[in-house]
């Protein structure tokens, strides 16, 4: 009788794993889904159309009250290219954007022109000062019809002094300001600079016609123009809360009333997992150890780059007696961190795709491997020409947008690596599109197999609309189009494609059902998307879009928490079944530590993206927060937490394989695993998170500007902080990314060989199964 029902639980499996032209789940479902994406995607459609007609317009000319010329609309342009070029956005910030050692400029020049009006007033003898003050910066004096704005006589003045001002603090060595422009050109680039943050200063004081606040909705906080939050900013916080306890009320309630995802729970089920060294192995998923190693060294650049980034805020002078300023400044090395970021993470999701396709296909068509390799060194030139062409942007070597420097922070690579990088995406679409496709022509297009194939092809073509933010277009449409690749790209749709990966993984390994897998990728569609979508507005409030960008973006972000506290429980479920299954299976599980990757994932999914996510979304919050160290906190629990974790969970699922099993170290796994939480962990609680809340207390307490001054960022306390992260970030990258490393080249050095799949089938299965027959009680 058990030999019976092993039987039949083998041949149940092979069903599963064999093309089902039959939709698995309810087309409930898809129509639910569908209408959730493209409601949000219609939503931001419109809001892409206000972006474009109610941004803050850019001039043709400014001129002073008696009709002297100040600065032209060219020259503004001219300064943001300038900006980006030369890398400012990675060491200062404007409408709040960019990195958080320089100042943000928009606040620095409204700061400095305010002063020196008042004091023009003053020296004047003038009644009442202060109103005098904000008339002249709230009062919209640009004609649309002839394309002027005219200035009054103190507030050009005041540009003047903030020209001088600029040109003094530029040419100061990088010892003291941690920026180094060698490549400026002289007095027409600091004054199309001065233009630029002119411009940006105009907008965020001057009011929208017809209403009573500026175009960046009355930020940055400026009393001496009387920027203060308005309305919508209050009301839209309110707003944000509600709709994060209704609809995290509602959820709960439904799904305490009906089971939705209907988990198989397989108590009477054990698994037998197969030994890594018998399953066999695919060329292409040998080529994947390269991936690995290519993932693992970019890795180790990005994390020591990103330590030479932190040591400039602790000690602006030298990086330990050694000055490195004149070759790497702040702002390459934070270019070069935030871009690797990217990059090293999107390695391992490659490989992991590759790794994956023909385990869902049960074969792989020849040379494959071939297009692997291809793809790799296609990688690795963009790789190494977009670092290369930062460099050379950013001290002044080469003024090419194309091959240079973007300068957009995550967007930073020339447009040329950005659209080689486009295409490669598409080619690896492609390769899984080649060696799935015999498995898609039996397959309903609603089953798992063409959701991985979606969800993949979604990977480039969203990448790929950062190529609408040019560095010569509008600041306010360039933002706009640059956080779909921040947020859209990453947080939806690399979100959705790790969610389906980690489903094929449990379903392979036979813990979880298909039919249950499906359910769950479904629901992970309509929830992140309900918030996601037009939550990525939450970015925009302060970039001079209209006030809906605001209203929405709060409302929809708060949303965005909810998926993440529902599936954190869901999972702590899921977790449960697993270890009844561990506690039953006759051979060890091979998958321990990338499965606690997993884990990790799962925790600061909620901790990193949730918490601290919501913590600086509500719009009240951030009109004194953005561009300080509690968006770096938010950006390294949630990018490190959640995508480097996966990242590195994935690589370690394949190396379990490539790896002969005497050659395979479960030490450095665990060491690496534990390193890289307590790591993170470290830095964000001992050091961001305290120095965010500190930051964000001057800012509401005595100004933003001063909250962005590097005297500020360089108080006793401010610098303990930051040698107080030392300790967490030695651990992290000697006991953590090293070890990773390591293995990395395990897997290439001693890889295992292997062998094409002719066929279709279940050879390629993980696991086995059988019925256990129930425990008899006395």
């Amino acid at each position: 009788m058990p030999l019976r029902r092993e039987s039949e639980q083998a041949h149940a499996q092979t069903q599963r794993a064999s093309p089902n032209p039959q939709l698995l789940v309810s087309k409930a479902w898809i129509q639910w889904a569908a209408l959730v994406v493209l409601t949000g995607f219609f939503v931001l459609g419109l809001l892409a159309y206000r972006t474009y007609v109610a941004g803050p317009p850019i001039p043709a000319r400014v001129v002073a009250e008696e009709g002297s010329f100040v600065f032209s609309g060219e020259e503004v342009k001219q300064g943001q290219r300038i900006f980006l070029r030369t890398g400012l956005m990675e060491f200062g910030s404007v409408f709040g954007h960019g990195a958080y050692l320089g100042p943000d400029f928009t606040a620095d020049y409204l700061r400095r022109s305010a002063l020196h009006v008042t004091e023009t007033y003053e020296r004047q003898g003038e009644r009442n000062v202060p109103a005098r003050v904000v008339a002249d910066f709230k009062t919209n004096r640009y004609d649309p019809g002839s394309g002027t704005l005219r200035y009054t006589a103190a507030q050009a003045q005041a540009f003047a002094d903030a020209e001088r001002h600029y040109a003094e603090f530029f040419a100061r060595p990088a010892t003291e300001t941690g920026v180094n422009l060698k490549g400026l050109s002289g007095a027409a680039d600091i004054h199309a600079l001065t233009s630029f943050f002119a411009w940006t200063a105009w907008a965020a004081s001057a009011e929208r016609p017809g209403k009573s606040y500026s175009y960046t909705n009355n930020w940055p906080p400026e009393p001496r123009v009387r920027n203060q939050p308005t309305a919508a900013a209050i009301v839209s916080s309110m707003l944000s809360l509600a709709a994060l306890l209704g609809g995290s009320g509602l959820l709960f309630a439904a799904f305490g009333r009906w089971d939705f995802l209907g988990w198989h729970r397989r108590d009477q089920t054990g698994l037998i997992f197969k030994r890594p060294s018998e399953v066999q192995l695919t060329p292409a998923q040998r080529a994947c150890a390269w991936f690995f190693l290519v993932m693992g060294l970019l890795f180790l650049v990005q994390v020591l780059v990103g330590g030479v980034s932190q040591h400039y805020r602790a000690d602006l002078s030298s990086f330990f007696g050694v000055d490195i300023s004149a070759l790497l400044p702040y702002h390459l090395a934070r270019t070069w961190h935030v871009q690797l970021s990217i990059l090293w993470v999107a390695t391992s999701f490659l490989a992991a795709g590759i790794f994956l396709a023909p385990l869902i296909a049960g074969h792989e068509p020849r040379n494959q491997h071939l297009l692997a390799h291809g793809l790799l060194g296609a990688l690795v030139l963009v790789v190494v020409g977009s670092l290369g062409g930062e460099l050379s942007g950013i001290h002044g070597w080469t003024t090419s947008i194309w091959f240079g420097n973007q300068g957009f922070e995550y967007l930073d690579l020339g447009r040329f690596w950005q659209v080689l990088l486009s295409l490669g995406l598409f080619a690896w679409v492609a390769i899984l599109f080649r060696g799935l496709r015999h498995r898609l022509r039996g397959e309903h297009k609603g089953n798992m197999p063409w959701l991985f194939f979606f969800a993949a092809l979604a990977i480039p073509a969203f990448y790929a609309v950062g190529l609408l933010a040019h560095p010569s277009g509008h600041f306010t449409t360039t933002d706009f189009w640059r956080f779909w690749v921040v947020h859209l790209w990453v947080e939806d749709f690399l979100e959705l494609f790790t969610t389906i990966m980690v489903a094929y993984f449990f379903v392979l390994l036979g813990v979880v059902e298909e039919r249950t897998a499906l359910r769950l990728i479904y629901l992970d569609v309509i929830l992140y998307s309900a918030g996601g979508v037009i939550g990525s507005m939450h970015h925009v409030y302060f970039s001079g879009e209209p006030v809906e960008h605001m209203a929405l973006g709060a409302v929809f972000s708060a949303a965005e928490v909810i998926p993440l506290t529902f599936l954190t429980l869901e999972a702590w479920t899921f977790l449960r079944i697993g270890e009844g299954q561990k506690a039953s299976a006759t051979h060890p599980f091979p998958h321990r530590w990338a499965m606690m990757f997993l884990v990790a994932v799962g925790f600061w999914n909620f901790v990193g993206a949730g918490i601290f996510g919501f913590l600086i979304n509500l719009p009240i919050v951030s009109y004194y927060e953005i561009g300080t160290a509690l968006t770096a906190n938010h950006g390294h629990a949630s990018m490190m937490g959640v995508y480097g974790m996966l990242a590195a969970g994935l690589s370690l699922f394949g190396l379990r394989y490539l790896i002969p099993e005497e050659r395979w170290s479960e030490r450095a796994a665990r060491l690496c695993f534990w390193s890289l939480n307590l790591g993170l962990g470290w830095m964000v609680f001992v050091a961001l998170l305290p120095l965010g809340l500190l930051q964000l207390f001057e800012s509401v307490n005595h100004g933003y500007y001063e909250a962005r001054e590097l005297s500020f960022l360089t108080h006793p306390t401010n610098r303990f902080l930051e040698w107080l992260r030392l300790p967490g970030d030695a651990v992290f990258i000697t006991l953590g990314v090293l070890p990773l490393l390591w293995l990395c080249w395990l897997g290439v050095r001693y890889r295992r060989p292997g062998a094409v799949l002719a066929s279709t089938g279940t050879g390629t299965l993980f696991t086995e199964s059988r019925q256990v027959e129930p425990e008899v009680r006395p």
